[in-house]
């Protein structure tokens, strides 16, 4: 039987999975990697397209030809509220398509967030076909609940340029509750709590006997994990200023900010699970008195305190999610997590106070999703039974009738 790919077309960072003897399989790519950077870049000096971590470690130096994000812009018009705010936000230039549809600046042309996201998809592919020694041409992907028709017909054009038919878009949440095996019997209500990257999302599930029903979704789309990144990036460069005297966020050394970013990132990751950690910066910058060094002790309790007011954001969209479903805290039975920034102790902490449950942990959140479209894709195919995702729409369907009148 041909194998189906289960994709988890992420923001910032996309998954892959297969059905393997009936059991799910993260499938690694070119790099030996669990996860490939959703982002496309053109080498200004060459002409040579680079795509995931090739593309990623080049972002800074050449920011005006790295395109991120592109999941944000696909299947909305360029005119979208949504779409003005955020097109302010990225160091690559959008601009109008002759449709009214979003078209990014890239490497001399004009392409659309699909053609970027087909590029992904289309590495994804590939590297599967080169680790499973076969044809991939089928595949399901996952998307944001809230997408509507406009934004999942997006992806799946994004999968039919990448030599993919997509057998079905499946939403985030209904993946994930697939994915720790939520849906096998009895009856339960879930909350997933998604950390993207540029977005948060909470939504409450119904698992009864198989059949998953979505029944509220809330977030915030102007807010992710790359806030966190961002206020500990700043912490760090305040940190540096009040000892050197320079301001690295107002330097055109962008190598300098790179060095910062990346060294903040390792921090947060190391301070997951140790209480604390170092960030040492030879020779991070230099003045006329000489080189400049960042030489600092991050504790887990001060991180926690940077970003305090960060994790208190997701507490109202939680509640308000909640309240939607016609549930409260002590009802919900599992929380599950995605997303890497939910690994962050005092986020959990903060989870389990509002929901009233630890939250559930047994699947690498940043796989939990590409695992679950990988176990759609069994149950299309045949390979797994007695789940039952419900598909719905995230907004008010219409059905217009002769002369836009009410049918009785």
């Amino acid at each position: 039987m041909p194998r189906v790919l289960g994709i988890d077309l992420g923001t910032t960072n996309s998954v892959m999975a297969v059905m393997n003897d009936g059991v799910p399989e993260i499938i690694e790519n070119a790099d030996g990697r669990r996860t490939t950077p959703s982002v496309v870049a053109i080498n200004p000096k060459t002409g040579e397209r680079l795509i995931g971590e090739s593309a990623k470690r080049q972002a800074v130096t050449n920011p005006e030809n790295t395109i991120y994000s592109a999941k944000r812009f696909i299947g909305r018009r360029y005119q979208d509220d949504y779409v003005q705010s955020d097109g302010s936000l990225v160091p690559f230039a959008i601009q109008p398509l002759d449709n009214g549809d979003v078209g990014i600046s890239f490497g001399g042309e004009i392409k659309s967030p699909t053609e970027i996201s087909a590029m992904v998809l289309r590495k994804l592919k590939e590297d599967a076909e080169a680790r499973l020694g076969e044809r991939v041409t089928q595949a399901v992907i996952a998307v944001p609940a809230y997408f509507n028709d406009a934004q999942r017909e997006a992806t799946r054009v994004a999968g039919q340029i990448a030599g993919l038919e997509v057998l079905r878009t499946l939403n985030e949440p209904t993946a994930a509750a697939l994915a720790y095996g939520i849906g096998q019997s009895g009856e339960r209500t879930i909350a997933v709590f998604d950390l993207d990257v540029v977005t948060f999302d909470i939504t409450i599930l119904h698992v009864s006997d198989g059949l998953i029903d979505l029944k509220s979704t809330n977030g915030d789309t102007h807010f992710g994990s790359e806030d966190f990144d961002v206020r500990l990036v700043d912490y760090l460069a305040g940190l540096f200023q009040d000892c050197e005297g320079i301001d690295l966020r107002e330097s055109t050394d962008r190598s300098a900010m790179q060095r910062l970013r990346e060294a903040a990132m390792r921090a947060e990751t190391e301070l997951l699970t140790q209480t604390s950690t170092e960030v040492n910066l030879r020779f991070l910058s230099a003045d006329e008195t000489g080189p400049k060094h960042l030489e600092v002790t991050l504790t887990r309790a001060k991180f926690e305190r940077v970003v305090a007011d960060l994790i208190e954001r997701t507490v109202g969209p939680c509640r308000k999610a909640m309240e939607d479903a016609g549930v409260s805290a002590g009802k919900v039975d599992d929380v599950l997590l995605v997303g890497g920034a939910t690994r962050i102790p005092a986020l959990q902490n903060r989870i389990e106070e509002l929901f009233g449950t630890r939250p559930v942990g047994t699947i690498n959140p940043d796989e939990v999703v590409a695992i679950g479209a990988a176990l759609q894709a069994g149950v299309l195919k045949g390979e797994v039974a007695d789940i039952t995702p419900r598909v719905v729409t995230p907004s008010t369907c219409g059905i217009e009738t002769v002369g836009r009148s009410l049918p009785n």
